[in-house]
């Protein structure tokens, strides 16, 4: 039989949800691939082009755009930053499954640009339970931390533009429902179907 295509997964969700984590244990899998990111702003110290970013000059984001190569994109403080959609294409004809981390604004965007992508909102147990997450972490103001709890109620307005969500009350749990997503999504019945049907028909022809 013909090779399966890979699938992306869009995991979303308020910072301090522990998406990060969960996106770490999945890229465990060798078949799974972290999408990387186009930027204009340089890089940082320690950051590896096509690892952590694919670093390029705003002329070259702009071709980009112009030849719609991005799922999403975005500017932010003066530097763009965008997914581009060849990369992504070329692995997952290679039957790779990709995992993009992105807001949910981005994640709309990707739905939008590619309806086969799979959505997985990350909830925390509640905002009660976030706001410690966060105070926990003493690396922000109180300020900054009001800020992220009211932007993460906004984005929870949103989730039933997602297609799964998960709770993350337990971190081992929330990465056994993400492993549990992606198992099941490889066996969706989709479009494909038509292949798969033909190519037992040729068999059985031979």
């Amino acid at each position: 039989m013909n090779r399966k295509q890979g699938k992306l997964f869009v995991i979303s969700g308020p910072s301090g949800t522990g998406k990060g984590t969960i996106c770490a244990d999945l890229l465990k899998d060798e078949n799974t691939r972290f999408s990387v990111s186009m930027t204009t702003r340089p890089p940082r110290e320690g950051e590896v082009e096509g690892k952590d970013y694919y670093f390029v000059t705003r002329e070259e984001f702009l071709a980009n755009i112009d030849r719609e190569n991005f799922l999403e994109y975005a500017e932010v403080f003066e530097n763009m930053y965008g997914t581009p959609k060849d990369e992504i294409m070329r692995r997952l004809d290679k039957g790779r499954n990709i995992i993009l981390d992105i807001d949910v604004q981005g994640g709309l965007q990707i739905k939008s640009a590619m309806p086969e992508a799979v959505l997985i909102f990350i909830l925390p147990p509640s905002l009660a339970e976030l706001r410690a997450r966060l105070e926990g972490r003493n690396t922000e103001k109180q300020e900054i931390v009001e800020k992220r709890l009211g932007k993460a109620l906004n984005e929870i307005k949103l989730i039933s533009e997602y297609d799964y969500y998960i709770v993350n009350d337990d971190i081992e749990t929330a990465v056994k429902k993400a492993k549990a997503i992606i198992s099941s999504e490889g066996c969706r019945v989709s479009d494909k179907i038509k292949m798969i049907i033909k190519n037992y028909e040729n068999e059985k022809g031979e």
